[in-house]
């Protein structure tokens, strides 16, 4: 059984891809243009990776000019706007380096394998040269710095290059800091902005998400000290209130205006949505004739369920559909101690094996979402698992045959985020934006529903003037290759919301601008 590699039918079969080149922005001609009773002179923009232009699992240049604060700030020049500086990268290719060390990889780009199929895969035709040691002269409108969470902007020293190697500061930040010790709303308050947009909140609940829910919920745990805060955990609400109110009173001392926007539903992006529940294909030549023997060998596992209660935790693997991959979930009773003694009589020394590989084991379903990084290790034999099992005595036939990733080897927490999981991203989300839009209202600021607008992405797609813009994963044109964060064209797409949201507030007029004319993802290596 299983002796060869299990792959699973083509996740996606991608047309032809859109990749146009950047042209200047067309601007349908009116007769005046006016800020109205806004003041773009001074813009300066807070976040994250959304707000730095990050793109394709890296961060480069022309992702940087077609981030939505850069295309706001453009526009805004129609109305007063002055200068928006930005802490370019120095190249294309993406990545980053430490004293000439590379500590970030290259950006991704759509390449094709030996048989002609498409998929994202790390670029090459070039080497990245932006060193974090080198640092930029300010100040710097655009203050995005990727990876950061909402406490992030207020802690002194997050742009301290001799913490980046340890992990104690942010490397993007660091590359354009004012100093050692300072913080990014310090650096954006020391400039007097006239107008700012901030956009946070993201990182506290996606890390949580992405990793298929390794981390700790901080609103189960009551800690209020994010120091102590792991990359992967939710921020606790109390804190990110906290935080929040601290950021907009100091972007509004001076009497600043601005536009805050919401965090969108995480779990709707194609990082969650790409891969299936159920993507073993019996029309699969390497996984299709296994089927027989693979529900012959699980029959005994399932008996034991049944004999256990739990006969739902059953693993069938269908001959005529699509088969959910097997997972553990670990939000299930752990049923090891109780599978080892059902099992033994039947399988001896491989009982004990067996049931603790299976103890909170169970097929997917179509509640549960399985994350991008899933598709490549599907079907796939896990070479960890079977040295370790070949440690324990099995063969290495036997061990390889139950060694195979979600098919006789549950795939693990991180590659799926269960429904239980869900509900604590969207329990947080929810609480974050009640406080977003209360302290927007509060302080008589536009506010940008940026979760609507990509509820409506994922939900039939947003018309603009060259099509629709939907979040397919590569095709649609909303979201890079990284199936997070968006393509010039989504940036486009939110500036223009943006913008009609200040028309209303502020009686801002100034022109829109096309989003056909801005790119999506790369299909060519050849970027520079």
């Amino acid at each position: 059984m299983m002796k060869n590699n299990i792959k699973y039918l083509a996740i996606l079969a991608l047309g032809i891809v859109a990749c146009e080149p950047e042209f200047d922005n067309p601007i349908e001609e009116s007769d005046v243009y006016v800020s109205g009773e806004a003041d773009y002179s001074n813009y300066v923009a807070l976040g994250n990776s959304l707000t730095a232009g990050y793109a394709d699992a890296s961060l480069y240049i022309t992702g940087q000019e077609n981030s939505y604060p850069n295309i706001l700030a453009q526009q805004f020049e129609f109305a007063g706007g002055g200068e928006f500086k930005q802490p370019l990268m120095a190249d294309n290719t993406g990545g980053l380096l430490l004293g000439g060390t590379q500590i970030q990889p290259n950006r991704l780009v759509l390449a094709f394998d030996a048989e002609g199929n498409p998929g994202p895969a790390v670029y090459t035709g070039g080497q990245a040269s932006t060193d974090v040691s080198t640092t930029l002269t300010g100040p710097f409108n655009n203050l995005g710095a990727p990876g950061a969470k909402s406490f992030h902007l207020v802690a002194e020293g997050y742009g301290n290059v001799a913490g980046v190697a340890a992990g104690l500061a942010n490397p993007y930040y660091a590359r354009f800091a004012s100093s050692a010790n300072a913080s990014i709303i310090g650096d954006a308050v020391s400039q007097n902005p006239t107008f700012f947009s901030l956009w946070i909140g993201n990182n506290d609940i996606l890390g949580y998400a992405t990793s298929g829910g390794v981390g700790v919920d901080h609103n189960e745990t009551g800690n209020l000290d994010p120091t102590t805060y792991g990359s992967n955990d939710i921020t606790n609400i109390n804190v990110f209130g906290s935080v929040y109110s601290q950021l907009v009173a100091g972007l509004t001392a001076n009497g600043a205006e601005g536009v805050v926007l919401n965090i969108p539903d995480v779990t709707s992006i194609p990082y969650f949505t790409t891969v299936p529940f159920a993507p073993l294909s019996p029309l699969d030549p390497n996984f299709g004739p296994q089927i027989p023997t693979l529900n012959e060998t699980y029959a005994g596992l399932n008996q034991a369920f049944a004999f256990l209660g739990v006969p739902e935790r059953s693993i069938v693997f269908s001959e005529t559909a699509a088969s959910a991959v097997v997972v553990k979930d670990e939000n299930l009773t752990d049923l090891t101690a109780q599978l080892t003694q059902v099992l033994t009589p039947s399988f001896g020394p491989l009982a004990p094996i067996l049931a603790a590989q299976f103890g909170q084991a169970r097929q997917a379903t179509s509640a549960d979402l399985l994350v991008l990084t899933s598709s490549s290790i599907i079907g796939q034999v896990n070479t960890d698992r079977l040295a370790e099992l070949v440690g324990l005595g099995l063969t290495e036939e036997m061990a390889g045959e139950f060694s195979v990733n979600g098919v006789t080897l549950p795939l693990t927490d991180q590659y799926v985020l269960t429904p239980e999981e869900q509900a604590l991203v969207s329990s947080a989300q929810a609480s974050f934006n009640a406080t977003i839009k209360a302290i927007a209202d509060a302080n008589d600021l536009a506010f940008y529903d940026a979760n609507a607008a990509l509820s409506q992405i994922a939900n039939g797609g947003i018309a603009y003037d060259g099509g629709v813009i939907t979040s397919q994963f590569a095709t649609g044109g909303a979201f890079s290759l990284d199936g997070v964060h968006p393509t010039p064209r989504a940036h486009a797409i939110l500036a223009n919301g943006i913008l009609d949201v200040l028309k209303k507030k502020y009686k801002t007029n100034v022109p829109k601008v096309k989003a056909g004319t801005y790119g999506t993802v790369t299909v060519s290596n050849d970027v520079n």
